[in-house]
């Protein structure tokens, strides 16, 4: 999961900046959608039998989860460099660790509290290249802020995912919100884009913009939803949301890498306190 999950920044921005953000982000999740839904139905034998309140959870769970957490990551990534957004999602963990706590009585204590402060102090320095004062006077563009819209997206994902693991397998869970974010993402890309570039213009990409695109389908879509949930399931949204923390190792190193991206001072510096930071909120929960 956190793999896959690290390898998704330098890939989406690669496709951030070559192919129309809704449209191809509709493409993607159409695939992963199918698969899961096959996947789904041939594990279980049967369409699920959900109550009003499953449906509805998972309606949300799609509209937060997937369309809102997909429009800030691939319009962020569009403004932003792929490792320093990697970094920003170590966030993550804080909101859901601090709600988690609030709505389900997850554990809390000052350890676990100086390590999250500890993250978003880190996160705060690569979002503004050392020099984290400058949030309180504006120095923040648009592309930070449309990652701090993940951040939220995906804690209000996780939440909604442990009300929904009463009745509802991870599978079927995933399958079906990413099935009605899908919905949400076709008709964005239709009113943003158009009729023509949603449904006709994607044919024209290379080779290599497809892979990229069923990479993101299939591994940090499908795969990584599904184990995300089995965790949330195992250990609680606070815990297995500090897995995230691991993101951004893999994210940053393979975006230096891959995109021949600077690692400046601030990035390093700021990456090593949000990963130090998450690491011992998680060790204090123990």
């Amino acid at each position: 999961m956190t793999l896959l999950w690290g390898l998704s920044w330098p890939a989406g921005r690669a496709i951030a900046q070559s192919l129309p953000l809704l449209s191809s982000s509709a493409w993607r999740f159409s695939l992963a959608a199918l698969v899961l839904l096959t996947w789904a139905r041939l594990s279980r034998g049967a369409w699920p039998d959900l109550s009003a309140r499953q449906w509805t959870g998972l309606v949300a769970a799609g509209a937060v989860g997937v369309f809102g957490y997909t429009l800030f990551f691939m319009y962020g990534m569009s403004h932003v460099e792929a490792s320093r957004a990697a970094v920003v999602v170590t966030t993550n963990p804080v909101f859901v660790t601090l709600a988690a706590a609030w709505l389900f009585g997850e554990p809390f204590n000052w350890r676990i509290g100086l390590g999250l402060a500890l993250a978003v102090l880190g996160a705060a320095t690569v979002m503004t290249h050392g020099q984290p004062w400058s949030l309180l006077t504006g120095g923040v563009g648009l592309g930070e802020w449309l990652l701090v819209g993940c951040v939220f997206s995906w804690a209000g994902y996780s939440l909604m995912a442990k009300r929904l693991m009463t009745g509802v397998d991870s599978l079927t869970a995933t399958a079906f919100s990413a099935t009605f974010g899908c919905v949400l993402l076709w008709l964005g890309a239709v009113v943003v884009d158009g009729p023509s570039v949603a449904f006709t213009g994607l044919p024209d990409v290379t080779l290599g913009q497809a892979g990229l695109l069923v990479f993101m389908a299939l591994g940090p879509t499908v795969l990584s939803y599904v184990w995300f949930f089995r965790g949330i399931t195992a250990l609680g949204a606070g815990v297995a949301s500090s897995y995230i923390s691991l993101v951004p190792v893999v994210g940053v190193g393979s975006a230096v890498w891959l995109l021949d991206e600077p690692l400046g001072w601030s990035l390093a510096v700021g990456a090593a306190m949000a990963l130090s930071g998450v690491v011992m909120a998680n060790r204090a929960r123990r």
